[in-house]
C-alpha cells in the first residue's frame, strides 16, 4: 500500500513540475535534450535512409530537462543541411511514434537544426522571433543535444508546423494542408519549383512531386488556388489571404531569406482555413540574414548575388523585371498599385520595429551572450569561436562563399529600403472612434483622423471564420465625418455583429499605411453584450453513443446553439459552463453564427481538436448548462434531464419552446422530428415519452423491441394501459406487424 502511495506522490510532482516549466520554446532559454538510441550503429542506419531518401525512424529513449519518453521515432531533417560525412547532423524526433498520445507540454514532434552555414549561431532564432510579430511562425530557441550520454553540440529547437501549430494559430486542423517544397529541387534556370505556377497543367496529379500533402484531402482545393491566382488574379482573395501573403514577401525581402519563395521557392507552408482562404506559412530560416545568396536569376544573378547586391536587393524585382521562372504569387499581386502600397508599408514597418532602431542588434548581441559558453562546448560545430563572435558584425568565410556579418548587411539594407520610393510619403492616421451604445442589428459608425491621402478604407469582420471585408471611408461632410475636406474620415457598418474586429489603410500617391501597422495580424475590436433570448442554448446531448461524430470520427457530447435573429452573433467574449460559481470555465471562439443558424460546441475536453471543442464533458445525468457574457450576465440557462443513449433533450418549437427528449436534429430545426403521441388511422401511443405507463391503442399487430433488439412485448388489435415501470429507462421501438418498413421511436424516462 505504501508503496503505490509513493509511485503516486512521484508521478503527482513529476506532473506539477512538467506544468510550471516555462514554455518549452522559451527563447531566452538553453534546453538539454538526450537521445538514448536502442541499436549501436544508429548512425549507420540513419545514413542509410538519408541515402536511399527513406522517411523511416529507428528507435530511441528521450530525455527533456530531466524527463524521459520511451520508444520515440528519429530520422534526420531536412536535406542540404544533412550529410553521411558529418557528425552534427540535424534531428526530427516523433514522441508518439509507438506510443499514441505521447507528448511533452503538449508536443509530439521535435525539428533540432544543427546550425549549418550560420557562423553567428543565431540567424534561425532571430528571425522567427521578428517574423512572429507579423504573422503566425514557428517558435524557436537553443537546446544542448546529447546522444549517449555525449555532446553532440548546440542545436537550434524549432517548433513543427503541424496540426498543433495550425490548432494554436487557426482554431482547425483539418483542412487541405500543404508544404510546398518540391521532390527534387531544380536550380537551373526557370526552374518552377513549388512556384504555384499553372505550368504543370490541369490535372493536379501533376502537382504532386512538388507540394507533400500534409492533410487527408485538399489537391482540389491546391490546384483551384494555383488556377485563381495565374488565370483569375482579380478573384484570388477568395482563396488566399492576400494581406498574409504579403507580409511573407515583406519578411523575407527584408531578411535576404531567398531560400524561400523568393529564391527557388520552396520552404513554406499553405494551409486553408476557416475562411476558406490559404495562408502561407514560413519554414526553415536557417540561411537567412544573406546565408543564402542564390535567385532564379529574375535580377540576372545567374552565379548568386554578392553582399553589396543583397543590401540593394530590389524588393519588387519580380514586379520591375522579368521573371526567368513564374513567380505569380508576386508577380501577379504586385500587378496591383495598391498592394504594393500595401507591401512596402509593411516592409516599412518590419524596417522601423526591428533594424532602423536597432532592436535586432540588441536582441543579437543578448543571444550570443545567452549561448556563449554552449558554443565555445560544442566541440561539432562547422565553425570556431571566433566565426561565431564576429559574424554577428562582420562576414565569415566558408569553404564555397562568403557569409556576411548580420549587420553589416542589414545597417546598409534598412538604409537602402528606407529611401525606396513608396517606403516613405505616407498618410497619416489618428483619433480613431466609434458610435457608442449601439445594439445588435445597428449601424456602428467609425471615423479617423486622416491626412495627407487621396483614399482611406476600413476592413472589418464580425468573427475569424469570415474574412475582413473593405469599405471605403470618406471625408465629404455626409458620413458622420464633420466637416467636407476638414481631415476626418468616416463611413458606417451596417448590421453590426456585436463583436467587430477592424483596421485602417490609407494611401496617396507616394506610399500606404496601415493601422495598426501590424494589420491584419493585430487589429482594433469594438464589443458588446448578447442579450438574453437572441442567443439560446438549443439542444443537448450527453450521451451521443452513433448519432453523429466530430472530425476525427468520435462519438462525443455536444451543445447546440441557435442564433433566434436576423442579424448575426459572434461568440466572441462569450463563456459556458457546466460548473456554477465558474461562470467562466470556458471562452468561446471568435465565431459567427449566421442569422436564425446554429453552433456545435463539443463538449469533450479535447481542445486539440479545434477551437469549438469546450474544456469540459457532459453528465448523461443531467445537470446544468449557463451561457454569458464576459461581465457575468447571464444569457440563457438550463438544466437538462438524465439522457438515454442517442437521444437528446431540445427546446420545441426551436429556439422558444420548452425542452424535452427528442430524436436529435444536429445543426437543425427542432420542429420537425421532435419526439410525440404517435398517432396514425389505425394505431395510436401516448404519452412519449412515457414514465411509469403507456397507453397503445392497435387495429392492427404490433410488439416492441429495445436498443438490443430483444422484443419486450407483443400485442394483436387490442387497447392497453402497459405498466412500463419495470423498464429501463432509454430508447424503445414499436414495428406494426403488417408495415415492416416503418418503426416508431418511444423514449422510457424517469
Amino acid at each position: 500500500m505504501f508503496k503505490r502511495f509513493l509511485i503516486f506522490i512521484l508521478a503527482f510532482l513529476l506532473q506539477i513540475n512538467s506544468f510550471s516549466q516555462s514554455d518549452f520554446y522559451d527563447t531566452d532559454t538553453v534546453r538539454e535534450i538526450r537521445l538514448y538510441f536502442y541499436q549501436s550503429d544508429w548512425d549507420y542506419q540513419l545514413d542509410s535512409f538519408y541515402v536511399v531518401g527513406d522517411n523511416d525512424r529507428i528507435l530511441a529513449d528521450l530525455t527533456i530537462d530531466g524527463i524521459t519518453y520511451d520508444s520515440v521515432g528519429v530520422r534526420y531533417k531536412g536535406f542540404s543541411s544533412v550529410s553521411v560525412n558529418r557528425v552534427k547532423n540535424p534531428f526530427n524526433i516523433k514522441l508518439d511514434y509507438i506510443i499514441d498520445g505521447q507528448d511533452h507540454q503538449g508536443i509530439d514532434k521535435l525539428k533540432l537544426s544543427n546550425v549549418y552555414q550560420d557562423p553567428s549561431f543565431i540567424r534561425e532564432v532571430l528571425s522567427y522571433e521578428i517574423s512572429r510579430k507579423y504573422m503566425p511562425s514557428s517558435k524557436a530557441n537553443f537546446t544542448n543535444l546529447y546522444v549517449n550520454d555525449t555532446l553532440w553540440g548546440l542545436y537550434t529547437n524549432v517548433e513543427a508546423v503541424n496540426k498543433s501549430f495550425l490548432i494554436n494559430h487557426f482554431d482547425s486542423k483539418y483542412n487541405a494542408f500543404f508544404k510546398c517544397n518540391p521532390e527534387n529541387l531544380n536550380v537551373q534556370i526557370g526552374g518552377s519549383n513549388s512556384n504555384l505556377s499553372n505550368s504543370h497543367g490541369t490535372d493536379s496529379l501533376n502537382y504532386e512531386p512538388y507540394y507533400s500533402i500534409e492533410s487527408d484531402y485538399g489537391w482540389k482545393d491546391l490546384y483551384n488556388l494555383i488556377d485563381t491566382l495565374n488565370n483569375f488574379p482579380d478573384s484570388v482573395e477568395q482563396v488566399l489571404n492576400v494581406d498574409r501573403t504579403l507580409w511573407m514577401h515583406a519578411i523575407n525581402y527584408s531578411l535576404i531569406n531567398f531560400d524561400s519563395y523568393i529564391g527557388y521557392a520552396q520552404n513554406y507552408y499553405l494551409y486553408k482555413d476557416r475562411t476558406k482562404q490559404f495562408n502561407p506559412i514560413l519554414w526553415d530560416f536557417n540561411m537567412s540574414f544573406g546565408g543564402f545568396r542564390l535567385t532564379d536569376a529574375s535580377q540576372l544573378y545567374f552565379n548568386g548575388f554578392d553582399i553589396t547586391q543583397a543590401q540593394q536587393m530590389d524588393p519588387l524585382v519580380h514586379h520591375n523585371l522579368i521573371s526567368v521562372s513564374p513567380r505569380p504569387l508576386m508577380s501577379n499581386l504586385f500587378s496591383s498599385e495598391r498592394k504594393r502600397k500595401m507591401y512596402l508599408a509593411h516592409i516599412r514597418t518590419i524596417m522601423e520595429e526591428n533594424f532602423l532602431n536597432q532592436d535586432y542588434f540588441v536582441r543579437g548581441q543578448f543571444l550570443q551572450n545567452l549561448i556563449d559558453q554552449d558554443v565555445q562546448s560544442d566541440t561539432n560545430k562547422f565553425y570556431s569561436y571566433s566565426d561565431f563572435t564576429s559574424n554577428l558584425t562582420n562576414q565569415v568565410s566558408l569553404v564555397a562563399s562568403i557569409c556576411p556579418g548580420i549587420t553589416q548587411l542589414m545597417d546598409a539594407r534598412s538604409n537602402y529600403l528606407s529611401s525606396y520610393s513608396g517606403y516613405s510619403g505616407e498618410p497619416s492616421i489618428s483619433s480613431i472612434s466609434t458610435s457608442q451604445n449601439i445594439n445588435l442589428g445597428d449601424d456602428l459608425w467609425i471615423t479617423a483622423e486622416v491626412f495627407d491621402a487621396t483614399y482611406a478604407r476600413v476592413s472589418y469582420r464580425f468573427g475569424e471564420n469570415k474574412r475582413f471585408k473593405n469599405q471605403e471611408m470618406f471625408d465629404d461632410g455626409i458620413h458622420n465625418d464633420g466637416a467636407a475636406g476638414d481631415g476626418v474620415y468616416g463611413c458606417k457598418i451596417s448590421n453590426c455583429s456585436n463583436s467587430i474586429d477592424y483596421y485602417f489603410y490609407a494611401d496617396n500617391d507616394s506610399s500606404g499605411v496601415f493601422s495598426p501597422v501590424r494589420a491584419a495580424y493585430e487589429y482594433y475590436s469594438y464589443q458588446f453584450g448578447v442579450s438574453s433570448v437572441d442567443l439560446v442554448i438549443n439542444e443537448v446531448m450527453a450521451n451521443n453513443v452513433s448519432t453523429v461524430s466530430d472530425n476525427s470520427g468520435k462519438f462525443e457530447d455536444w451543445i447546440e446553439l441557435y442564433n433566434t435573429t436576423n442579424f448575426p452573433i459572434s461568440t466572441n467574449g462569450l463563456f459556458i459552463t457546466d460548473t456554477i460559481p465558474n461562470l467562466h470555465k470556458w471562452d468561446l471562439p471568435n465565431h459567427i453564427i449566421a442569422p436564425n443558424s446554429y453552433f456545435i460546441i463539443w463538449a469533450d475536453e479535447d481542445g486539440n481538436q479545434g477551437a469549438e471543442h469546450a474544456n469540459f464533458k457532459l453528465s448523461n445525468f443531467g445537470e446544468q448548462l449557463i451561457l454569458s457574457n464576459s461581465d457575468s450576465s447571464i444569457i440563457d440557462s438550463i438544466t437538462y434531464l438524465p439522457q438515454v443513449d442517442d437521444i437528446s433533450f431540445a427546446r420545441n418549437p426551436n429556439g422558444t419552446g420548452p425542452f424535452s427528449m427528442m430524436t436529435p436534429t444536429f445543426n437543425h430545426n427542432n420542429n420537425t422530428t421532435a419526439t410525440e403521441d404517435i398517432s396514425i388511422s389505425s394505431f395510436t401511443c401516448y404519452p412519449n415519452p412515457f414514465s411509469h405507463k403507456l397507453n397503445i391503442i392497435s387495429d392492427e399487430g404490433f410488439f416492441v423491441m429495445d436498443i438490443f433488439g430483444r422484443i419486450i412485448l407483443e400485442s394483436y388489435h387490442s387497447e392497453k394501459t402497459i405498466n412500463t415501470s419495470s423498464w429501463s429507462d432509454g430508447l424503445y421501438f414499436i414495428h406494426l406487424k403488417n408495415d415492416s418498413n416503418t418503426t416508431y421511436k418511444l423514449i422510457k424516462i424517469k
